[in-house]
């Protein structure tokens, strides 16, 4: 092998390995990008089913959103469910701030018989609510309150509790009881999506951390809750 065939092939080595190094943080962010744009599609299957009156009068409302796309239900551990979830907020000038990650985890979330997965949306409705999840893990119930979301085109019931839920599941709407599930702040997926170590706070209140591949989702949800 010459002496310039050697250079050439060192040379493709260099680069292909400075090509992998460079693509490596945006893989990682493409997960994440990924489930923003399934949370948008299931936010739009929500408000526009008309059984979800409720949710659809109330979410402007609502204090954050934390959507689940995929809350899948594993049989195999006891009949326990999880997935990945983002919640947005509105901030102290009203504007609507994240995505934050999350992960979600339970004993049970009243999949329906025969179902596995499911789409969750929380409306968030009391400052109580909003920061328990602020803090690093959640348990709902013991720490902060959660109802099923009531249901139906005629559905006008006064709910007082801190969180509202909903489930879609196979086409199939309805209020899910979110009892026992624990909401933990996904924090390699939030340094992955914004390059550098956060806390839901950084994002969700003092609005020091940010980031424009949050827009869509963030437009996604002002335009749901009927403001900016």
């Amino acid at each position: 092998m010459t002496r310039n065939m050697l250079r050439s092939l060192s040379s493709l080595v260099c680069a292909g390995a400075a090509f992998a190094l460079a693509s490596a943080p945006a893989m990682a962010q493409s997960e994440q990008q990924k489930l923003e744009a399934k949370a948008a599609t299931s936010l739009s299957n929500f408000m526009r089913d008309p059984e979800m009156t409720w949710l659809q009068q109330n979410i402007g409302k609502a204090k954050a959103v934390l959507i689940a796309p995929e809350v899948v239900k594993a049989g195999f551990i006891f009949g326990g469910s999880g997935g990945r979830a983002v919640l947005l907020a509105r901030n102290s000038k009203g504007q609507w701030a994240g995505p934050v990650f999350y992960n979600l985890a339970t004993a049970s979330v009243g999949f329906q018989a025969g179902v596995s997965v499911s789409e969750v949306l929380t409306l968030v409705m009391t400052e109580k609510g909003l920061n328990s999840l602020l803090a690093t893990s959640v348990k709902l119930g013991p720490d902060v309150s959660v109802a099923a979301g009531p249901v139906g085109a005629g559905a006008k019931a006064d709910i007082i509790t801190d969180m509202v839920s909903y489930s879609r599941a196979k086409g199939v709407y309805g209020g899910v009881n979110l009892d026992g599930t624990v909401i933990t702040a996904s924090d390699d997926w939030n340094q992955a999506f914004y390059g550098k170590k956060v806390l839901p706070p950084d994002v969700l209140v003092s609005g020091v951390v940010s980031s424009p591949k949050g827009s869509s989702l963030r437009g996604s949800v002002a335009k749901a809750a009927g403001g900016k």
